[in-house]
C-alpha cells in the first residue's frame, strides 16, 4: 500500500508541476460563471417563450440546460484525466523518469494500478464537485431539480474513470501527444454515435438506432453519459420527455443495468491488455 501512495504522489506532483489542476481550474471556473449566466437569462425569459401544447416550459429548459452543464462536466474531467495519464508510461520511460520507479519492490503492476487510482481519485470527486454545483446553480436559478440526484453524477464520474483506463493503455504503446489525440478521438466518436443514435430515434430508424446503440458499448463513456441523461428526466412523462429524448441534451433512450455492469468489466478488460502490454515492454 505505501508504494501505490508513492505513486499516487509521484503523479499529483508531475500534474503540479505541469501545471494542470491550473487550468482545469480556470476552465472549470469559466464553465460555472457562463452557466450561471445561461441559467438566468434562460429561466428569466421562459415565461414569454411560447411552447407547443403539452410540453412543461420549465421542465425542458431545466432538463436541456443541466444536461448541457453534464455534458460540459463530462468533457472537463475527461480533459483532466487525460492530462494526468497522456504520458504515464511512454512519456515518462522516454525520459528516464519511469525505470527507477518500476524496479522491486514496486513493480510495473504495482505502477499502473496506482496511476489509475491516483486520477481517479483526483478526476472523480472533481466531475462530482462540478456536477453538484451546476446543480446548484439550476435549481438555485430556475427553480428545477432533476429526477435523479446521486445516479447521474456517479455514472459520469464512472465515464471519465473509463477514460482514464484507455488513456492509460494508450500510454504503454504511443508517445503522449498521439495517445492523447487517440482518446480525444475515441471519445469524440463516442459522442458522434450517441447524436446519431438521437437522430435515428427521432426518425424511427432502427437500424440507425442500433449502430448507435453497438459503437456506445464498444466505448462505454457515451452509454453512462446517455443513462445519466436519462435518469435525470426519469419521471418526466408525455410530450415532454418525447422531445427530450430526441437529444442531444436533456435526455436519451439508451441506459438500464446492463450499461452498469458492461462498464465495470469494461474497466476491467482495458486493465488487463494494459498489464500484459506493460509487463512485455522494453523500456
Amino acid at each position: 500500500m505505501r508504494a501505490v501512495w508513492t505513486i499516487v504522489r509521484y503523479g499529483l506532483e508531475e500534474a503540479l508541476r505541469r501545471k494542470v489542476f491550473a487550468v482545469v481550474l480556470l476552465l472549470t471556473l469559466g464553465f460555472l460563471g457562463l452557466f450561471w449566466l445561461g441559467n438566468h437569462y434562460a429561466f428569466k425569459d421562459l415565461s414569454g417563450i411560447g411552447q407547443p401544447a403539452g410540453i412543461d416550459p420549465r421542465d425542458f429548459a431545466g432538463s436541456f440546460i443541466f444536461g448541457l452543464a453534464m455534458f460540459a462536466t463530462l468533457f472537463l474531467g475527461v480533459v483532466l484525466a487525460i492530462f494526468l495519464t497522456l504520458g504515464a508510461v511512454r512519456g515518462d520511460a522516454d525520459r528516464g523518469l519511469l525505470q527507477p520507479l518500476v524496479v522491486r519492490p514496486i513493480g510495473r503492476t504495482t505502477f499502473l494500478v496506482a496511476r489509475f487510482l491516483g486520477t481517479v481519485g483526483v478526476a472523480g470527486p472533481y466531475v462530482l464537485a462540478v456536477y453538484f454545483a451546476s446543480m446548484l446553480i439550476t435549481g438555485l436559478t430556475g427553480h428545477w431539480w432533476p429526477d435523479r440526484i446521486l445516479t447521474p453524477g456517479l455514472e459520469l464520474a464512472a465515464a471519465v474513470a473509463i477514460i482514464a483506463a484507455i488513456s492509460l493503455l494508450g500510454s504503454v504503446f504511443l508517445t503522449p501527444t498521439a495517445n492523447g489525440i487517440a482518446v480525444f478521438m475515441v471519445f469524440g466518436a463516442g459522442l458522434v454515435a450517441g447524436l446519431l443514435g438521437s437522430i435515428g430515434h427521432a426518425l424511427n430508424s432502427h437500424t440507425l438506432e442500433h449502430a448507435a446503440k453497438i459503437a456506445a458499448y464498444v466505448v462505454p463513456v457515451e452509454a453512462l453519459y446517455q443513462d445519466a441523461l436519462r435518469q435525470i428526466t426519469a419521471d418526466t412523462t408525455g410530450l415532454t420527455r418525447f422531445v427530450l429524448e430526441l437529444g442531444p441534451f436533456g435526455g436519451a433512450f439508451i441506459g438500464g443495468w446492463q450499461v452498469r455492469v458492461w462498464a465495470l468489466a469494461y474497466v476491467g478488460l482495458v486493465a488487463a491488455i494494459a498489464l500484459v502490454g506493460f509487463r512485455r515492454k522494453d523500456l
